[in-house]
């Protein structure tokens, strides 16, 4: 009799430790849940970790996460408003806020990726036909610098913007949470990954900046010209000062050697008539030397000063 109360007692135990076991589960700190009784929903939903406990068999347990999960968005051809192409990919961090309204809209994880596709995508592409491409791909507005061109500043050129990319971004994510309250989760950040331009568009882009580089290169060129030239003006007008004050200086030079020597000869002359007559034979050999060679012919009067030295000489 006393074995089998025992039995009846362990048979007991087991069934209910059982059920215990098939009642309770277990939150993670990165967790949340849901209980559903025949597919809908029992109470609020559980947020706080520890052991909890449902009815066994009756009701069932939906976890979700509640960290900040990642969507990352497929890249996509879109077109601004100034028909431009481009390729944008973008991504998000957003984070389940409300499981039970999540549950009843979505019922898991795998739907909501799906239902922010078509949201995420759907204002990418609306906000992104709403503005220009430079609207798109630029933050903020350019302060123009110098080129090294006087009067030439690189930037003067870029059209001026009043929205800018951040903006864009911010505005898609504003749009995006709209329509996703509903759904139980909040978009927490939205980024432009990476923005490209579509194949023409690119070479558009490239050859503006080859025309601008070439137009500042000339611009360059002109300058460095206009430049050596002027250094090869003042060097020509330098020049000529510099040997027509050379020509001068020497000419004065001349004409205070020559008169020295005139004085000279003169004072060697008024020395006396011997001394004329020196500097008489002196200057006619001289005369001689510079007039005649062995191919010359001269027909001179006898009575001339320039016959005299040459009949002494007979």
């Amino acid at each position: 009799m006393g074995n089998k109360k025992s039995i009846i007692l362990i048979v007991f135990s087991v069934i209910i430790l059982f059920f215990v076991l098939q009642g309770a589960y277990v939150v993670n700190e990165t967790e949340q849940v849901v209980v559903t009784q025949f597919g809908k929903p029992v109470g609020d939903a559980i947020t706080t970790p520890g052991i909890k406990f449902k009815l066994p068999f009756l009701q069932e347990t939906h976890f979700f996460d509640k960290r900040y999960l990642e969507w990352d968005g497929d890249p996509n051809q879109l077109t601004t408003k100034d028909k431009k192409y481009i390729f944008v990919d973008t991504y998000a961090r957003w984070q389940i806020i409300d499981p039970l309204q999540f549950y009843k809209r979505m019922n898991n994880e795998r739907g909501a990726y799906s239902r922010l596709d078509d949201i995420l995508d759907g204002q990418t592409r609306n906000f992104i036909a709403k503005h220009n491409i430079e609207e798109a791909v630029r933050t903020s507005n350019r302060t123009p610098v110098s080129s090294g061109i006087i009067g030439e500043m690189i930037g003067d050129s870029l059209t001026t913007i009043s929205i800018g990319r951040d903006k864009i971004q911010d505005m898609i994510q504003e749009s995006a949470n709209e329509l996703a309250k509903e759904l139980g989760v909040v978009i927490l950040d939205f980024r432009f990954k990476r923005i490209d331009y579509e194949e023409k568009v690119k070479l558009q882009v490239y050859e503006r900046m080859k025309s601008e580089r070439y137009r500042i290169a000339d611009k360059f060129k002109s300058e460095g010209q206009g430049e050596a030239s002027r250094i090869n003006g003042e060097k020509d007008r330098e020049l000529k000062t510099i040997v027509s004050e050379a020509y001068k200086t020497a000419e004065e030079i001349k004409g205070k050697a020559d008169a020295e020597a005139a004085g000279i000869y003169a004072a060697a002359y008024n020395k006396s008539a011997q001394s004329r007559q020196l500097y008489s034979f002196v200057k006619s050999m001289e005369t001689y030397e510079k007039t005649f060679d062995n191919q010359t012919h001269i027909i001179l009067s006898t009575d001339s000063e320039f016959y005299k030295y040459l009949k002494d000489m007979e």
